[in-house]
């Protein structure tokens, strides 16, 4: 009698560690930077993962806290890594603490890009034509890896000209209004993104190697893949090609909500993105 009298004292004991366990196997922190490429991507798989029962939690950073944070094991993913060479002061800081669990993408490229009507080809043009442009270079966040390259390109050419440090919004906004009046603009740029469909645009030469291509890769803490297995496999196996890529930054772009535009795409394409099988 006693041991039935325990045995369901114990039960809803036994019942809330097993609904613990499974709430925790479920759950997912992806970290994301506030560009177009890290935004779709992520917005994706949360929009696949919850279509399965998975709960899925997202947290904006720039690119350093986020390594930062994986590292200390304070969250899980990160799938905007370009690497091998863009983000190589963080990969070679925490790489030990982190893991690479898949290739998203693997020909991203990074550089100085200009309207087609601008009439220079090559970075090293950029000097005696620096009236033109008014001596800015229109960049991004001081944390992202392109930022920090074209510091270095600015030594290695020599060049007159100020990189403008500001949101992936606002150098967009201010290509847009440079288009609108055919001004001469140089932007940083990388691919992929949406701005190569909505505008007629052209990388410079850089003929020093100053921008590397690199393979962005989907990152883990430590220790994940051995804790949901299940989870790692779905994020090793999402991968997109170019078209789709395209398409999906171009869905998520129009729409304010970045999750409608993500779940748009994945309505049109859910055959084709078997990252669970």
């Amino acid at each position: 009698m006693m041991k039935k009298y325990l045995l369901l004292l114990l039960l809803p004991l036994f019942i809330l560690a097993s609904s613990c366990e499974r709430r925790t196997k479920q759950d997912v922190l992806i970290l994301y930077p506030n560009w177009a490429d890290g935004i779709s991507f992520t917005y994706l798989a949360k929009v696949m993962l919850e279509d399965k029962g998975y709960t899925v939690r997202l947290k904006r950073l720039e690119p350093g806290p986020i390594f930062a944070s994986l590292s200390r094991g304070d969250a899980d993913i990160y799938m905007c890594a370009w690497l091998p060479y863009t983000h190589k002061n963080y990969w070679d800081r925490y790489e030990k603490k982190l893991d690479v669990l898949g290739t998203i993408f693997n020909d991203g490229i990074t550089g100085l890009v200009v309207p087609t009507y601008v009439d220079i080809n090559s970075i090293e043009e950029l000097n005696e034509n620096k009236d033109k442009f008014g001596e800015k270079i229109y960049g991004i966040a001081s944390g992202a890896g392109i930022y920090k390259n074209t510091e270095i390109a600015i030594e290695e050419y020599r060049l007159d000209f100020k990189q403008m440090a500001s949101s992936e919004t606002s150098m967009i906004t201010a290509l847009k209004k440079a288009v609108n009046h055919s001004e001469w603009i140089v932007i940083t740029g990388w691919k992929p993104h949406f701005i190569w469909s909505d505008f007629d645009l052209k990388p410079l030469a850089d003929p020093k190697g100053v921008y590397p291509t690199d393979r962005i890769e989907t990152i883990s803490r430590k220790g994940f893949a051995e804790d949901k297995p299940e989870l790692a496999s779905f994020f090793s196996k999402f991968s997109l090609d170019e078209k789709l890529v395209n398409e999906l930054m171009n869905d998520v772009a129009i729409d304010r909500d970045p999750e409608v535009g993500a779940k748009k795409f994945y309505d049109k394409h859910k055959s084709e993105l078997n990252f669970f099988d």
